[in-house]
């Protein structure tokens, strides 16, 4: 590892907001494990986020879990985040992560056209999206109708009820990377002209209401975190918004519809996200919103997570700068704690040396 040569302290404040508290500024990144046969999470699933509890992690965001919609995930063992199973599942994992000490929230999450058609868990489920296209703009089914759009809000709004029912510190909505959500938001998904298409703030109008139904759901104290990116899947280089203008289009109605964290989604944190400044995408969420961000993409390692191939550690200095000079709140580490649940104890401790690169092959594995 490249030495880290500063003090770590600043990852080690304390982080208190108006809705949400923690003992540090590391956030445990979402990550689809896919270790939950029929949706269900089981005692190892429990145990993995325990773990990192255990090791002074300062809020898990689960892997991405399924609301109730027949197309929300493609693969039987992605957990659900419905059902009686399900439920049950889950209350045990908040269980051991508040008994560890530690915080969580569930990622709500509908893969939309990234779906197959005759994907698990329901092989009848057509896959869904604004305007029936694929990433690649390959039209698979019809545009969602009205109804089933106002459906979906619902099914969004069902599971952040039961989040706040089950013990959960509060949810995570994945707006990001090319999924449901984030395919209303890129105008080269959605083709719609009713009132969830259009200029990018009518294209917003779906997540908007999401985040509208939950606030009605779980009230005004429980922390509602929407995460978001400008990149796809199929396209690295795709933009929501080309200049803090246009992102400021898409984020003052989702502060107005009650997000309280935006978790502003990177391949690699370092880089800025416009011209003329040195702000990353979570750093100028920052100063348009004024809300606590998260900062993620690359955290600890050399290379960007979207490759997923192996990757050595690296110095956290360029991190701790940005974050002692506020340009964003909280750090989210994703492959890093995928492969050593002691991450963040290590770092803590000083303990540079004992730090693990990335395998791939910790995919196959929970640690």
């Amino acid at each position: 590892m490249t030495q880290t040569n500063i003090s770590t302290e600043p990852i080690f404040k304390s982080f208190n907001s108006e809705k949400l508290s923690l003992s540090n500024r590391t956030v445990m990144a979402p990550m689809t494990r896919g270790f939950s046969p029929g949706g269900v999470p089981g005692e190892d699933v429990a145990a993995y986020y325990r773990r990192r509890a255990e090791n002074e992690v300062g809020l898990i965001v689960t892997e991405g879990t399924g609301i109730n919609h027949p197309s929300s995930v493609s693969g039987d063992s992605i957990p659900l985040f419905h059902g009686e199973e399900s439920l049950k599942g889950w209350e045990e994992v908040v269980k051991q992560v508040h008994q560890a000490g530690g915080k969580i929230v569930p990622q709500l999450w509908h893969v939309g056209m990234t779906r197959s058609e005759g994907d698990l868990p329901n092989e009848e489920a057509s896959p869904v999206g604004p305007s029936g296209l694929t990433l690649d703009g390959e039209k698979v089914t019809e545009p969602l109708p009205e109804e089933e759009v106002v459906a979906l809000v619902d099914a969004y709004a069902q599971a952040a009820a039961d989040a706040k029912l089950l013990g959960f510190d509060g949810i995570e909505i994945h707006g990001a990377h090319g999924y449901l959500i984030d395919q209303f938001l890129w105008e080269n998904t959605n083709h719609r002209t009713d009132r969830y298409g259009g200029d990018l703030a009518g294209r917003t109008q779906f997540a908007v209401e999401i985040v509208e139904a939950c606030r009605r759901e779980v009230g005004p104290d429980f922390p509602i975190i929407f995460r978001f990116s400008q990149w796809k899947m199929n396209d690295f280089q795709a933009k929501l918004a080309h200049n803090p203008d246009e992102l400021n289009l898409m984020l003052q109605p989702l502060v107005k519809a009650g997000v309280d964290i935006f978790h502003c989604s990177t391949r690699r944190f370092w880089e800025p996200e416009f011209e003329g400044s040195d702000l990353n995408l979570a750093g100028w969420t920052k100063k348009l919103t004024g809300k606590p961000v998260i900062s993620v993409g690359s955290v600890g390692l050399d290379g960007e997570f979207t490759s997923f191939s192996g990757a050595n550690t690296t110095s956290l200095d360029g991190l701790i700068k940005k974050l002692d000079n506020g340009e964003f709140d909280l750090v989210a580490i994703g492959r890093s704690l995928l492969m050593d649940p002691e991450w963040v104890k290590k770092v803590h401790g000083g303990r540079a040396d004992d730090l693990l690169p990335f395998n791939k092959e910790a995919l196959q594995k929970l640690y």
